[in-house]
């Protein structure tokens, strides 16, 4: 039997297989979890059910998590389908990609509000949602990034959200505690993923991460897939509020 037998996981974010969200549901899923899948737009419908499909996954379901209505539709129907849930994830983030690149003092206000919404909210929303399914000892994690302690070139609004995310994440261990289940984060180092790739600079980033880490490599998406198992199972029961660094140790390195 797996460290999962017998649990059930909801998964946002799932773009493509170099999706973050993607290699945590195949470590959820090799370790016995049921998985479930969202999409955000009918752009990646096609792409997700394929790989749903291919973990034997038969729920896939639409959900902008900027509409109410959608995430209740989802969590409806994992109601219906499961009737309880064990595992979140939430691997969502967006900002417009004129807003990554130059200054944060030329964020507009639109741009500011669409990255809270997206990046911040969503994770306060599903967690409401997900509340009265989850049963005790369940696991709730979401992704971050340096950007929100440290000056990123580029990262800008993310920055300032992801902050945003990481206090989230804090006050909802605190109102998730009372019955068993965890929320942490993963502050996961820069992998090539769709939604890095339109951050202005990049590559730079990259190449300043495997030159400065101790381990002086940049991360994988298997290295951030190994912790979300550890935080979504037994092992980690005493975890909660937490940002773990899966980042080759660049965190803690100084000028």
């Amino acid at each position: 039997m797996g460290l999962l037998e017998g649990k059930k996981a909801l998964i946002f974010g799932v773009a493509n297989e170099r999706s973050i969200a993607w290699a945590i549901a195949k470590a959820l899923h090799t370790e016995g979890a049921q998985c479930a899948f969202t999409y955000a737009t009918e752009r990646l419908k096609e792409r997700v059910e394929r790989l749903a499909h291919s973990q034997g996954s038969d729920i896939v379901l639409p959900c902008d998590v900027t509409k109410d209505e959608e995430v209740e539709a989802t969590f409806s129907t994992i109601k219906e389908r499961w009737q309880s849930l064990d595992i979140l994830i939430h691997s969502v983030a967006f900002a417009k990609k004129e807003e990554l690149k130059g200054k944060l003092l030329d964020t507009t206000r639109e741009g500011f509000g669409l990255a809270m919404d997206v990046s911040v909210y969503s994770l306060i929303a599903l967690t409401r949602q997900a509340s009265p399914l989850m049963r005790e000892d369940g696991s709730i994690m979401t992704l971050t990034y340096l950007g929100s302690q440290k000056v990123v070139p580029n990262y800008n609004v993310m920055g300032v959200a992801k902050a945003g995310l990481e206090a989230a994440v804090r006050y909802l261990a605190e109102d998730m505690g009372p019955q068993g289940v965890r929320v942490n984060a993963i502050s996961a180092g820069p992998v090539k993923t769709l939604a890095a790739m339109g951050i202005s600079g990049f590559g730079e980033i990259l190449k300043r991460v495997e030159e400065k880490a101790p381990l002086r490599r940049n991360i994988s998406q298997e290295d951030v897939a190994g912790v979300a198992l550890f935080l979504a199972s037994p092992l980690s029961t005493g975890v909660t509020g937490e940002i773990i660094y899966v980042d080759a140790g660049y965190n803690i390195m100084g000028p």
